[in-house]
């Protein structure tokens, strides 16, 4: 490692002053004018992670849901997961030194993880089709180069997609191709042959709106198509010819407004999902006959695929451990309606996937989705390794555990993928003979309402139980607890933002009116408790 050299490359990517910078869960991601010397340094740092690890190490360049002129990076571990921990807070530290100790920041990570320097660096690099990312996806570059790495750009891809490389370059090919062709053929093929099981009493060919958020989803879903349109057609909305990236449309824009997307127009009961930016989330949607919208979210999600694949183990006649993840933003009717109806134990993890993921892989069949619709489905290797042998039986048994066999394959299981999670979902509804009514139908969300109220200092807040309870400041949580008496059904949490100074208040309860007031008061409470700046909150929420 030539330490001058990291230096003088690192005065070329000089940080901006006066600026505190934090590795969280999405990475960084900020206003795309101030990651220019962040890109550099994580190229700097995902070369020192791959010597590290003997590994490829992936880099991608999005904001995901964010606003088209925010961009960010996240760096992606050998088998596909998330930077790990100690890992971020190297990434923060990195991110914040000053432009003369970038080497000795360096050299300080290396003894602290005893990297051995003459071990080769690999890394790749994908990046989504906001305007900034071409540019910043070179300073990624010119960071590998600087520490001595080797690197592969695949240029545009989904978020899932990079994920999905990283792990079959560090599986041998094992998991898959580490190619477009390897992951179109392999969730392709893997829908298709699960999908000729279905009854063909139905539509022979099913059509899904998919709005892409005008993302690079758009791309990657239009270069698919062609390989399993026999079977499912679907019409891009929101491509990207037309419209800013995330604007008045995407997975996050339906989810928070609880409307169709700007360009999108759906008659009655027709089946619609829209994707993030990023592609790495997705929520379906209909409007039922008097008009009414009806938003199907990653509970329901999580409830149709874990109900299925119940099903799937029933019929194999094999015992595995399987398990349903959510956060504390989960309705409490998917809750109910999985411990009571289906009978599939549920754990709540904090907020953020990467602990979703975790207690995921707990399970020998761990599903996890958070109501924004990111989450996936992971499989132990002894299930795979059951299921394959299994699936080569001539009887009833060999047919359920070739299915599941189908259904593993068609999962990114490294992380959510809204591409990947489409193709299962549909597939689903094929082989159980469900219109996007009846699934919907399964059980009634209760009406719930979510607020943010602005604080001096989002820190006071501080929470345990999966951040479900308050700890500080003191006497929040026993107002919140008398608030929520008050109500039928009802429950409230409140957790400081992980990025600025607000504190969200989730609220949920027997109808609306009371969802509201309730999300009204508890806002109050954090206000007066929490020391609240500015107006007052005020009851009347918009649409």
């Amino acid at each position: 490692m030539d330490l001058d050299a990291i230096t003088k490359h690192s005065a070329l990517h000089a940080k901006p002053p006066g600026l505190t910078f934090h590795y969280g869960t999405a990475g960084f991601r900020m206003k795309a004018e101030l990651l220019d010397h962040i890109m550099f340094r994580m190229g700097l740092l995902a070369a020192l992670r791959s010597k590290q690890t003997n590994a490829t190490i992936g880099v991608m360049v999005t904001a995901s849901h964010n606003p088209e002129e925010d961009n960010g990076v996240k760096l992606v571990d050998p088998l596909g997961e998330m930077l790990a921990p100690t890992w971020e807070e190297h990434a923060t530290r990195l991110a914040n030194a000053e432009d003369g100790d970038v080497a000795r920041v360096l050299v300080d990570i290396m003894e602290k993880e005893a990297v051995e320097l003459p071990q080769d660096a690999f890394v790749v690099i994908g990046r989504d089709t906001r305007p900034s990312s071409e540019n910043l996806g070179q300073s990624v570059r010119e960071g590998v180069a600087a520490f001595g790495g080797q690197f592969h750009d695949y240029g545009l891809l989904t978020t899932p997609q990079l994920h999905y490389m990283v792990c079959c370059r560090n599986t041998g090919g094992r998991y898959g191709k580490a190619t477009l062709d390897g992951y179109y053929h392999k969730l392709a093929a893997a829908f298709l042959e699960l999908t000729k099981q279905a009854s063909c009493s139905g539509d022979e060919n099913v059509s899904v709106k998919v709005d892409c958020a005008n993302g690079v989803g758009a791309l990657k879903l239009k270069e698919m198509e062609p390989r399993f349109s026999p079977v499912l057609s679907v019409q891009l909305i929101n491509d990207g010819t037309k419209g800013k990236l995330n604007h008045l449309c995407g997975a996050d824009f339906v989810k928070s407004h609880q409307k169709p997307p700007q360009g999108l127009e759906m008659k009655p009961n027709e089946r619609c999902c829209s994707f993030d930016g990023d592609a790495d989330r997705i929520v379906y949607y209909y409007c039922d006959v008097d008009g009414a919208f009806h938003l199907i979210d990653g509970d329901k999600i999580a409830v149709l695929i874990s109900s299925f694949l119940k099903e799937l183990l029933l019929e194999v006649g094999e015992i595995f451990n399987i398990g349903v993840v959510q956060t504390a933003y989960a309705n409490g009717s998917s809750t109910r309606y999985l411990e009571e109806v289906m009978k599939v134990p549920v754990h709540c993890t904090k907020t953020g996937v990467k602990h979703l993921h975790h207690k995921a892989q707990e399970f020998d069949i761990g599903v996890y989705f958070e109501a924004n619709g990111h989450g996936t489905a992971l499989f132990s290797k002894a299930v795979e390794v059951k299921i394959k042998q299994l699936a080569k039986l001539e009887d009833k048994k060999g047919k359920a555990a070739k299915m599941l066999e189908n259904v593993i394959d068609l999962f990114n299981q490294t992380a959510g993928d809204a591409i990947s999670d489409m193709l299962v979902i549909e597939a689903i509804l094929a082989l159980k003979g469900l219109t996007v009514q009846q699934w919907d139908a399964l059980y009634s969300d209760l009406p719930n309402r979510q607020v943010k109220v602005k604080v001096a200092d989002r820190r006071v807040i501080s929470t345990t139980d999966a951040e479900r309870q308050a700890v500080t400041p003191p006497g929040l949580q026993a107002a919140i607890n008398n608030l929520v008496r008050k109500y039928r059904l009802s429950r409230a949490f409140v957790r400081p933002s992980g990025t600025e100074d607000v504190v969200r208040v989730y609220a949920e309860a027997d109808s609306q009116e009371s969802a509201d007031s309730l999300a009204h008061e508890v806002s109050l409470a954090v206000f007066e408790l929490a020391g609240g700046i500015g107006e007052r909150p005020q009851l009347g929420f918009g649409r």
